[in-house]
C-alpha cells in the first residue's frame, strides 16, 4: 500500500483552479483568510509571498507554495507593493483571450497560477500535523521539484486552452500538483535538519516502510509488533526502536491511531453504524472499541457519529 496516496485518499484532498493571473509591475493582490490550503505556481517572472508575522518570500520560475492551513496572505510585485482584494480584481478583470486576470501597471510582468484544496479537516495524522504553514519548493533545489515543472508547463498550456478536455485536465493535474509538492517536502525530510528522522526518512526506510505500507494495507488485520516484524524481515525490538524513532511513536500505537481515524471518518459520514466500524477496523468487541477510540478522540463514538449527524 502507497502510505500517502491512502493518507490523501483519506483526507479527501479536492483541488480546486481559483485562476490564471498576468500581472505587470507594480502589482499586488491580497487573498483573504480561507480554511482550504491555498497554492501558487510561478510560471514566469518573480512575485513576492507576504504571509503575516512571516518574512516576505520571494518566489522564481517556477517555484511552487503552498499555504498548508490557509489564512490570509498577498502576492505581489515587490514586498511593500500596495495590494488589492483577490476577489475585487477577479469582479472587474479585463478577460485576456486566455480567462486570465490581468492587472498591474507597464513594468517586468510575472504570470503565475492560483489553486486551493479542500481536505477532511477533522482528521487527525502526524504527517498532516507536520506540515509547515508555508511549504515553498524553489525550483532552484532540483531534487525537490521532480515532475512539478514537467506539471506546470502542462498545466500552463492546458489552462488556457480551448481544446476539449482541458478543463478536465486541469483538474487532473491540480491534483497531482498536491503529491509531488508533498513529495518534494517529503523528499527534504520534511524540514529537519538531521536526514536520519522524520515521515521522509520513515517511507524511505526499506524496513519501516515496508512496515507502514503493510498497516496501511491491512489496518484490521490482527496485528502483534512480532508479527509485523517478521514480515518487514527485522526483529521486534529493532522494529519497535526504528519506527519511534522516525514515526514518534511505536508501530501499534501508530495503527491505532490510525484505525480511529480510519473508524472516524466512516462515522462522520453518517452511514456506518458503531458495531460497523469496529468491526471495519478490526475489533471484534464493540466495547473495546468503544474504550479505545474514546481515549482517542474524548468521546464515545456513539456520540460523536450523533455530533456529525446533526452538523450535516
Amino acid at each position: 500500500m502507497d502510505v500517502l496516496s491512502d493518507l490523501i485518499d483519506t483526507a479527501r484532498v479536492r483541488g480546486a483552479v481559483l485562476g490564471s493571473v498576468r500581472a505587470r509591475h507594480p502589482w499586488g493582490l491580497d487573498l483573504a483568510a480561507e480554511e482550504d490550503a491555498a497554492f501558487h505556481a510561478v510560471a514566469a517572472g518573480s512575485c513576492w509571498l507576504r504571509v503575516p508575522g512571516t518574512e516576505p518570500v520571494q518566489l522564481m520560475p517556477g517555484d511552487v507554495v503552498l499555504l498548508t492551513r490557509g489564512g490570509r496572505h498577498a502576492i505581489s510585485s515587490t514586498p511593500s507593493a500596495a495590494t488589492t482584494p483577490y476577489d475585487s480584481a477577479a469582479a472587474r478583470r479585463e478577460a485576456a483571450a486566455t480567462g486570465e486576470l490581468v492587472l498591474g501597471g507597464d513594468g517586468p510582468t510575472t504570470r503565475f497560477l492560483c489553486a486551493s484544496y479542500s481536505y477532511d479537516r477533522a482528521l487527525h495524522h502526524p504527517l498532516l500535523a507536520g506540515l509547515p504553514q508555508v511549504l515553498h519548493l524553489p525550483a532552484a533545489e532540483a531534487p525537490l521539484s521532480t515532475g512539478v515543472a514537467a506539471s506546470l508547463r502542462l498545466m500552463d498550456t492546458e489552462i488556457g486552452s480551448r481544446d476539449p478536455g482541458a478543463r478536465a485536465v486541469v483538474a487532473r493535474m491540480i491534483d497531482i500538483l498536491f503529491v509531488q509538492v508533498l513529495r518534494g517536502w517529503l523528499a527534504s525530510d520534511g524540514g529537519h535538519t538531521e536526514p536520519a528522522i522524520g515521515w521522509g526518512a520513515a517511507l524511505r526506510d526499506r524496513h519501516i516502510g515496508a512496515a507502514l505500507a503493510l498497516l496501511h494495507e491491512e489496518p484490521a488485520r490482527a496485528w502483534t509488533a512480532a508479527e509485523l516484524a517478521d514480515a518487514v524481515h527485522i526483529s521486534r525490538a529493532t522494529l519497535n526502536r526504528r519506527f519511534a524513532e522516525l514515526v514518534g511513536e511505536a508501530p501499534m500505537a501508530y495503527l491505532t491511531r490510525w484505525r480511529m481515524e480510519l473508524a472516524a471518518r466512516q462515522l462522520r459520514d453518517g452511514e456506518t453504524s458503531v458495531a460497523a466500524a469496529a468491526h471495519a477496523v478490526g475489533y471484534r468487541s464493540e466495547f473495546a472499541f468503544s474504550r479505545a477510540f474514546t481515549r482517542h478522540h474524548g468521546t464515545a463514538p456513539s456520540r460523536y457519529r450523533r455530533t456529525f449527524a446533526e452538523v450535516g
